[in-house]
């Protein structure tokens, strides 16, 4: 784990009780979570980024900027190789769907789960968020997750919100000793369009966020993954300029 802050933890902890553990991915949903958590609801965020073994370090490179961009109080990068167990086009061999082959809501219509879907993911991003809360002594916790346009994907649905929030309350001593838990998700019921035009509003420069599957080391996006795919048509439904940068601009 590596750690950037401007304060201790333990000093943190004893100075402001209006803390949060923020999932900071680097891509546009979770930074516009933290955009929220921070702009509109004021709290001392602390962001968490999880290295579990994906396609590029990009995307970790930008949640570390987002992070110092936005004003979080601190930043940890945890590492998790997720490689081991395989499982999805982003652990392991398995090819990465493009939007010129594959529509990326068909598996919403088909009930199916797309190959990126990474098993357990959000459930062991949220275990270590919560554990970093307990060390912070908070019960706040924001993560990014969209049941609109992350079609099929079992761990951003509300019911895995309100399965694992009732986990927690049963499971930590923060919450044993009276703490409130409240698991955080302000893009659930949001489109693509509608999360960008919230992040917009709140003055989140979209152009340091890295969404793509498989980005090259700098940062710039294939413009034919799923996700980039997404990402695209949420700009454009937004009536907004695109501002990520592609290897190749797609057509």
């Amino acid at each position: 784990m590596t750690e950037e802050s401007s304060a201790q933890p333990d000093t943190v902890a004893a100075q402001n009780p209006d803390r949060a553990v923020i999932l900071l991915s680097g891509g546009l949903d979770s930074a516009t979570t933290l955009a929220i958590a921070i702009r509109r609801y004021r709290f001392e965020c602390h962001t968490l980024a999880l290295d579990y073994g994906q396609r590029h370090s990009a995307e970790l490179e930008a949640a570390r900027a987002v992070s110092k961009t936005l004003g979080a109080a601190s930043h940890r990068t945890v590492s998790v190789d997720l490689r081991a167990i395989g499982g999805s086009a982003l652990t392991a061999e398995i090819e990465i769907p493009e939007s010129n082959s594959h529509d990326p809501t068909q598996s919403l219509k088909s009930g199916g789960i797309p190959v990126t879907y990474v098993p357990a993911r959000n459930t062991i991003l949220l275990a270590i968020a919560l554990g970093l809360a307990e060390t912070l002594d908070t019960g706040h916790l924001f993560i990014g997750v969209n049941a609109v346009d992350y079609s099929g994907y079992p761990d951003c649905r509300p019911q895995f919100i309100a399965a694992f929030e009732e986990l927690a309350r049963t499971a930590t001593r923060y919450a044993v000793e009276g703490g409130p838990i409240r698991i955080h998700t302000p893009l659930i019921h949001l489109t693509k369009a509608e999360i960008i035009a919230t992040g917009l509003d709140l003055g989140l420069d979209y152009a340091n966020t890295v969404s793509c599957y498989q980005a090259d080391d700098e940062g710039r996006a294939c413009g034919r993954c799923d996700s980039c795919h997404i990402r695209r048509t949420g700009f454009t439904d937004a009536g907004v300029a695109d501002p990520t940068r592609y290897i190749k601009i797609p057509t």
